[in-house]
């Protein structure tokens, strides 16, 4: 068992760089270590929630929680480190799922856009494999979504499913919805019917605060490359601990 704990954020990279040395710098996107910390052992991975540069850190003994925790936070405090929840702004940015809002054991891979990364061609066999090759060859019913909202900034996520309509009826619903300070727009992920789904389909979203205009864009709303989490921590003349 480990217990993980997640360094994101644009200064994680020099505060792992302090916290273990040049040689962690190399660590690839998605790839993972395992290291030691003041004697406390450890798995490093380059991944997080965050759709940032980061780094989650697993605990492999949990008696050293606390000590592990200082450790950091006397680093990473004077660069502006602060603990915290995974952020739902970058999240929605970002296009990842949260289960249990954009998805969950009723969603398929073709409604959510992920069908590439399923190979119902391969030889071996699965569970769900005969269900969603049936899926693949009727087609599906609704698809997720990107919307840009419109209106004045959300004060925060949503709490609920919004209904998303299309001249009067009802075509579907927000999952998951945000205000984005770096866009400056209300943004969204919504399951819709697919006749509703195309690019630039204008709906009609009712919000805690009534309805609002919204509009079918590409997701994800940023950065789609992921050039920011798979990018390489910046360089630093100098660092003191």
């Amino acid at each position: 068992d480990v217990s993980p704990l997640q360094l994101q954020g644009p200064k994680s990279g020099e505060i792992m760089r302090v916290l273990f040395g040049e040689e962690i710098m190399d660590l690839r996107y998605y790839w993972f270590r395992e290291m030691e910390l003041d004697g406390i052992p450890l798995i490093v991975s380059r991944t997080g929630w965050s759709s940032e540069l980061g780094y989650e850190i697993y605990l492999r003994d949990s008696a050293y929680g606390n000590a592990l925790w200082e450790r950091i936070m006397a680093v990473g405090l004077p660069m502006g480190l602060k603990p915290g929840h995974t952020s739902t702004i970058r999240r929605i940015e970002g296009g990842m799922l949260s289960y249990h809002a954009d998805a969950d054991i009723h969603t398929n891979p073709f409604e959510l856009g992920l069908d590439r990364l399923v190979n119902l061609d391969m030889e071996a066999d699965f569970i769900g494999k005969f269900a969603l090759q049936r899926i693949r060859s009727n087609g599906v019913t609704r698809k997720q979504v990107g919307l840009i909202v419109e209106g004045d900034p959300l004060q925060g996520p949503n709490t609920a499913f919004w209904a998303v309509t299309q001249d009067g009826e009802t075509v579907g619903k927000v999952t998951s919805a945000v205000y984005s300070p770096r866009l400056k727009k209300n943004i969204a992920l919504a399951m819709v019917a697919v006749e509703a789904a195309e690019l630039g389909t204008e709906l009609e979203v009712w919000t805690q605060s009534g309805p609002a205009e919204a509009t079918v864009v590409e997701r994800p709303f940023f950065d789609p490359r992921k050039s920011l989490a798979a990018a390489s921590a910046p360089k630093l003349a100098q660092v003191n601990a």
